[in-house]
């Protein structure tokens, strides 16, 4: 049999229920396993082994008993800094929340204990979780395992740069602008942003979150194979009681005919010569597996829904956001919030209103457009995965890089699931694509990305490369 730290989720859980492999064993391979490459990659930041090994001894005495410790039965996972997890600090990668201690989980955290997962470790990100890269002062930086000179992406680039290297069979990621799509495209494997309200959310260690937050960031999971991220979506989604947003949803919704829209190019989007392949060779993919695939560009706007995301993200409570990151310090944080000060600063409550306004009449059109199509098939950004830390050269660059993640930053904005599927390598860079449906079809997204994902995917895990 290959070595433990190398199996699908899916795979280990069952071995495990069979009790063919202990959760111990499979605890003590994970961290082995983290032992010997995560000090070439800073992916996780904070983890405890006897804690570790502790709760896989847990999963196997319920074995014993014999009770069901549920589908991730004994599978470890990591779990992002951002979120609370009793006991750890929720730091959010900032040096001023060192001591802000969780005293309860975060509710995504308890449904992955509750599914049985083991918490393997706390996986780094940016400060403030703000950019698509990952460094901050008080963790340090995050390395790409496919090629430390690209960003492992942000702002759950350890979560992606984890699970790429075998550090845990599933990682937790959040996203409010791409935060799990793009760190997936980056570091070669998949990740899945839900609808809101598909899994519960809320840090009791920290304010209730604005609005803007509220509405528009979600959890989710990052892992090497979609069957992989379909166990750990259905586990993340439990009700909780603590999130006023939660939506007790089916997780499979009527059938409907398999019609892809691919848009190469979505409101003018320039692409890189190796995107337009990759959408090109994504759409056979799934052509071959029975779906009926159009190629247009018209659909619904985007790029005025990610101009409106990053207004509704950063200008909610934004000079107090701007005062935090002064305090911190992080280069990163701050060319964030300066470099987006004309669209951030100075939005009243006329103006707020009217965003909220727009929102529900772009959400409208494409909650309509999607009564036609099952998913649309577009990229994940415009570019390959970005040199690592372009976005502090200058100004150009921080505008480059803006630009380029369109269609990640819109996709929030009307509330809708969006997977990021990796498709193959440009010599050591991934590529991949995003597969968008309607609000609750994550169903659709994963049927989709199971059909191109059968065409090929880079492999995983894999060795750091120096």
């Amino acid at each position: 049999m290959q070595a433990i730290w190398r199996l699908s989720a899916a795979d280990l859980a069952g071995l495990i229920r069979e009790r063919k492999i202990s959760a111990k064993q499979a605890a003590e391979a994970a961290l082995s396993r983290l032992e010997a490459v995560n000090p070439a990659l800073n992916a996780v930041v904070d983890h405890r082994p006897d804690e570790v090994l502790a709760e896989a001894s847990a999963i196997d005495a319920a074995l014993a008993r014999g009770d069901d410790p549920g589908p991730l039965a004994g599978v470890p996972v990591t779990v992002k800094v951002n979120v609370d997890q009793q006991g750890f600090a929720t730091t959010n990668g900032v040096t001023l929340q060192r001591e802000l201690i969780a005293k309860v989980d975060s509710p995504v955290v308890a449904n992955l204990r509750k599914a049985g997962a083991v918490i393997l470790g706390r996986t780094n990100t940016p400060a403030f979780s703000y950019r698509w890269f990952t460094s901050n002062l008080i963790h340090g930086a995050t390395k790409n395992p496919r090629d430390p000179g690209l960003t492992p992406g942000g702002s759950s680039g350890g979560a992606a740069a984890a699970v790429a290297a075998g550090i845990g069979h599933i990682a937790h990621g959040t996203d409010i602008a791409g935060s799990i799509r793009y760190p997936a495209y980056a570091c070669g494997v998949h990740g899945l942003r839900p609808t809101l309200g598909r899994i519960p959310a809320w840090n009791a260690s920290s304010p209730e979150r604005s609005i803007g937050p509220q509405i528009t960031a979600v959890s989710g999971p990052l892992a090497r194979s979609i069957g992989d991220i379909r166990i750990a979506f259905a586990a993340m989604t439990q009700p909780d009681p603590r999130d006023p947003w939660h939506v007790p949803a089916p997780l499979e919704g009527p059938a409907v005919a398999k019609r892809v829209l691919l848009c190469l190019r979505p409101d003018g989007l320039k692409i890189a010569p190796e995107i337009e392949a990759a959408l090109r060779d994504a759409g056979e993919r799934l052509q071959r597996a029975g779906w009926q695939v159009e190629e247009r560009d018209a659909i619904p706007p985007l790029r005025e829904a990610a101009e409106l995301q990053t207004r509704l993200w950063l200008a909610d409570g934004y000079e107090a956001m701007l005062a935090l990151a002064e305090r911190e310090g992080d280069p990163g944080a701050l060319a964030c919030l300066r470099g987006n000060r004309e669209q951030a600063q100075g939005i009243d409550l006329a103006a707020f209103s009217g965003l909220l306004t727009r929102r529900a009449t772009l959400t409208r059109q494409w909650q309509m457009f999607f009564a036609d199509w099952a998913v649309v098939l577009m990229p994940v950004s415009g570019e390959l995965p970005f040199a690592d830390q372009l976005d502090l050269r200058d100004d150009a660059s921080f505008k480059r890089v803006w630009r380029a993640q369109m269609p990640q930053i819109a996709i929030p904005f009307v509330g809708l699931p969006a997977l990021t599927v990796s498709t193959g390598l440009v010599g050591r860079i991934p590529v991949g694509v995003q597969l968008v449906a309607g609000r609750y079809r994550e169903d659709l997204c994963l049927a989709a990305g199971e059909a191109i994902e059968a065409g090929g995917v880079p492999a995983s895990p894999i060795d750091p490369v120096a």
